[in-house]
């Protein structure tokens, strides 16, 4: 009884040691996951959205938003459930077949032969998982632009009659998706119930060996005809113990070529992109204005046969404020960003000036108010704080009086707490315009580039920003773009541009 005893509790003792190693194990895979998404994610948003250089071209919105999220996320499952399964294969099954081998070598030479067949098959099953993983994916993708682009056009879809066709699109879109992921299914119950065959097939085979064995009706050559009953039950129970970690290794092939198909993408996100290097110039005006110098600055669009900047020479000294005018579609956005650091020139140079010594141009020194006021959904106190985290409300208060807007958040009817939607929505074109130049007064930057400042406001908002202006301007570099006549009397300069071209 004490013999019996002694074993019925080590029993329990040993299911439960095992409970707290898997889920240490657990635990270890998912810190480990995790710091992989994290440092991914860095890596993905510092490519598309860099602090101290252009940003990268050729990424839609849709890919970067869904490589942040959804491609990202499909990496989980392959870091924890197949590389432990990998680990655990080599471990687990080795000890456990060095115990079999030492009941009954020919029952470990039955699983040392079987178990080959595992990994083949697992990697012809493979080379088609990722196929088509790879093809839903890309689906995935490409349904996720073409929503984002009729959500952003709606009311244009609306108005020109074109709401059928783009709801028939998607649904299109949402089929196609529908076969793909069916595709990835079907390979993934195919390759599952593979592999269980032949595990199951080799229980078969070790269990009739056994049972031979115990009766005594095996008579073959160089094999063990005779087993006692203790080592045929250790064996048989050993056995499906011995291909656990296989039958996990199975079930995370998938996940393994789900990942490798979304590391695909992901690289193709960050294939170019550069370590983002120390903001050269200071961010904020400590130091004073900086110096902005373009030579034979062009800048090619892969769409367009006409350059959008052509063979642009300029040299601003710091502190000046230079207009660029011209029609619509001349450029003068695009000089802006090229200046900013936001766009890299297709040809020529661009350098900040900053204490006697040329640097590459950074955005970190840049404050950048366009047309129309980027706002995101939050608070109004969130939008400031993205410009200089940490000030106090009475120093926001304090921004909005200098530049002569200080009824302006007095009408906001919950202060700086008052809600926006997306794209400020809750704002009026001029409130979003005036909140924007606030906020690129918190900034300090020591360059400011004003897009169309005061486009599509009323005169008496127009009026009200050209008084902010000459507040916001003093001190520092800016490069102003307008169609307005009068913000020209702010300029020390001005130039025209017409088809890239400075006149």
């Amino acid at each position: 009884m004490a013999e019996v005893l002694v074993g019925a509790g080590l029993v329990p003792a040993g299911l439960a040691l095992r409970s707290v190693l898997l889920s240490a194990a657990d635990a270890a895979a998912a810190r480990g996951a995790r710091r992989v998404r994290t440092a991914l994610r860095e890596r993905l948003l510092a490519a598309a959205l860099p602090a101290h250089g252009p940003a990268r071209a050729g990424v839609d919105d849709a890919a970067l938003a869904e490589s942040l999220t959804g491609e990202v996320a499909r990496l989980t499952e392959w870091l924890t459930e197949y590389v432990p399964a990998r680990t655990t294969m080599l471990l687990g099954s080795g000890l456990t077949l060095a115990a079999i081998a030492v009941r009954s070598w020919f029952v470990a030479l039955i699983l040392v032969a079987a178990t080959p067949l595992l990994p083949a098959n697992l990697k012809v099953i493979g080379l088609g998982t990722q196929v088509a993983v790879h093809a839903q994916l890309t689906a995935v993708r490409r349904h996720g632009a073409r929503l984002l682009d009729q959500l952003r056009g709606l009311p244009t879809l609306i108005g020109l009659g074109a709401r059928d066709t783009a709801a028939s699109t998607l649904r299109e879109d949402d089929e196609e998706l529908a076969r793909r992921t069916q595709a990835v299914l079907r390979v993934a119950f195919l390759s599952t119930a593979w592999i269980e065959l032949l595990i199951t097939g080799t229980l078969a085979v070790v269990a009739t060996y056994c049972g031979l064995a115990l009766l005594d009706y095996l008579q073959l050559p160089l094999v063990p005809s005779r087993m006692d009953l203790d080592t045929a039950l250790f064996v048989l129970v050993l056995t499906p113990a011995y291909f656990a970690p296989a039958r996990a290794l199975a079930y995370g092939y998938h996940a393994r070529a789900e990942a490798r198909a979304a590391a695909e993408l992901i690289d193709g996100v960050l294939a170019g992109g550069a370590a983002d290097p120390d903001p050269p110039v200071p961010a904020r005006r400590t130091g004073g204005a900086i110096g902005v110098r373009l030579d034979r600055a062009t800048v090619r669009h892969p769409d367009r046969e006409d350059p959008a900047l052509d063979d642009v020479t300029l040299h601003l000294a710091p502190g000046t404020l230079l207009a660029v005018t011209g029609p619509s579609g001349a450029g003068k956005s695009t000089l802006l960003a090229v200046a900013a650091g936001l766009a890299e020139p297709t040809a020529g140079t661009v350098a900040h000036a900053w204490e006697g010594t040329l640097h590459p141009p950074s955005p970190a020194s840049v404050a950048w108010v366009g047309q129309p006021a980027h706002l995101l959904p939050g608070t109004v106190r969130d939008n400031l704080l993205l410009a200089r985290p940490g000030v106090t409300d009475a120093e926001l208060a304090d921004a909005f009086r200098a530049l002569g807007f200080g009824d302006v958040l007095d009408d906001l009817p919950g202060g700086l707490d008052t809600p926006l939607g997306e794209r400020g929505s809750g704002l009026s074109s001029g409130q979003s315009q005036q909140l924007s130049l606030v906020r690129a007064l918190l900034r300090d930057a020591p360059l400011l580039c004003l897009d169309e400042p005061t486009a599509h406001l009323d005169p008496v908002a127009e009026a009200r920003v050209l008084t902010a202006l000459r507040t916001l301007t003093r001190g520092r570099t800016v490069l102003l773009a307008t169609h307005s006549p009068a913000l020209l009397p702010l300029a020390d300069r001005t130039i025209r541009l017409d088809r890239g071209r400075a006149r």
